[in-house]
């Protein structure tokens, strides 16, 4: 392999090894640092694929959209779909003629602004900033998706791009967010790409644009945020900045610190679209392998029902996360995220089927098939469980009508909704 295509991996400060990618052979490579292994401290970082040996460890089976040939626990730390049409608009932009970007390559971009803890070097520069305009970069990024008008040379600057870039491309998923960073003291609103002081709230901004779907999407999944903590479900603080665009705190930036973290398909290699890996009962056996505390594996057990009776379809492999305890060397189920009525209401679907099977079934899910898996991973009164998740439908109505969703939304929506009986 050429030395521009070898990438040191750092976590909490220090190298724990290199990744290598082989364009023409199309293999990916990790070794760990002797050094670190030697220490024998954080054993569990990786408690799956990556083997802690000392050899360089080769992998050839992770080809494809999800991971791009790297290592599962490293692909983790690459934008999404939103965050790499924002890099390659910027990409395209600030270098006029280049090659096609490598997957290794683009983490040097990523570098110390990921999701998560881990960090890669040689870290290619960004020119820093100290203040952001969300009206500006939804107007921006209106432009860059095309929702509003054709992109043109004029319209799309390096520097509007590049602001973008640095807070856009960090986040996982479809839809358009941004990382920002609001001061406890003065709300001032800084970039979030590389701040995580505990002087700041770190969040995860979705932004709203105009889609000319009616309706905003942003407000819907901040009510089911209210409803999810009418049910002591375990989210991060959230709310909605000018009324439109919903912000979560951060749970990989707290007190300070990054936290190491790994979605399911991160952890496991499991690809999130891969239909025979995509089922709850293997996100259980994940958290019982991992040796979560009891009480996670009741709360995933919540938000299986939860997504279920709300119509919540996207709840694949990346949107169900686990945190790394430095101080324990354990791990625990992370808070959950993107819980929302994921489906454009304008549009007519046949048959949409759920990303997580339950009880080997994408349809028809009734009240049998989660007591068979409640059986299974021994769960504590799960009609309750049920019961009570159910008991919080009629809030959805009286949530969305104080935030003024529209009443079409609100009956659309609702009709999606599961009663398991």
């Amino acid at each position: 392999m050429a030395a521009n295509l070898i990438i040191e991996v750092q976590l909490f400060g220090q190298e724990i090894g290199k990744v290598g990618y082989d364009v023409d052979k199309r293999t990916s490579y990790f070794q760990y640092h002797p050094e670190f292994l030697e220490s024998n401290t954080y054993t569990k970082i990786f408690p799956y694929v990556i083997k802690r040996i000392k050899p360089v460890q080769v992998f050839t089976q992770y080809e494809g959209e999800t991971f791009r040939g790297l290592p599962p626990m490293i692909a983790d730390s690459l934008p999404d779909l939103f965050g790499n049409t924002i890099f390659k608009e910027w990409f395209e932009s600030s270098h006029q003629g280049s090659k096609k970007i490598t997957p290794l390559e683009q983490l040097t971009y990523v570098a110390n602004r990921g999701m998560g803890a881990l960090e890669y070097k040689p870290v290619q520069p960004i020119p820093k900033s100290t203040t952001i305009d969300i009206q500006e970069i939804v107007s921006v990024l209106e432009q860059v998706l095309d929702l509003k008008k054709q992109r043109s040379e004029k319209d799309l600057s390096e520097l509007a791009l590049l602001n973008i870039f640095k807070i856009g491309t960090s986040a996982g998923g479809v839809r358009p967010k941004i990382l920002i960073s609001e001061h406890k003291e003065n709300g001032n609103i800084i970039p979030g790409d590389l701040e995580y002081s505990g002087d700041y709230r770190h969040y995860l901004v979705k932004l709203n644009l105009d889609e000319g779907i009616g309706y905003n999407r942003e407000k819907v999944e901040y009510v089911y945020y209210q409803l999810t903590q009418e049910l002591g479900i375990q989210m991060m603080p959230s709310k909605l900045i000018q009324g439109i665009h919903f912000a979560t705190e951060r749970y990989d930036r707290q007190q300070g610190e990054k936290k190491h973290v790994l979605t399911a398909s991160g952890l496991t290699g499991w690809d999130f679209k891969s239909v025979a890996e995509s089922s709850y009962e293997n996100v259980f056996r994940l958290a019982l392998d991992l040796r979560v505390p009891y009480k996670d594996i009741q709360e995933l057990y919540k938000r299986m029902i939860f997504n279920l009776v709300f119509g919540n379809v996207d709840d694949h492999l990346k949107n169900h996360s686990f945190i790394y305890n430095k101080e324990k060397n354990a791990w625990n189920l992370a808070p959950a995220y993107d819980i929302t009525y994921p489906l454009n209401i304008n549009l007519n679907f046949t048959k949409v089927t759920r990303a997580l099977s339950i009880n080997g079934k994408r349809d028809n899910i009734n009240l049998k098939d989660v007591l068979e898996v409640a059986e299974e991973f021994a769960i504590k009164n799960p009609k309750g469980i049920v019961k009570q998740v159910q008991s919080v439908i009629p809030q959805w109505r009286e949530y969305a009508i104080e935030i003024n969703i529209p009443e079409r939304v609100i009956v659309a929506i609702q009709e999606e909704f599961v009663l398991l009986k």
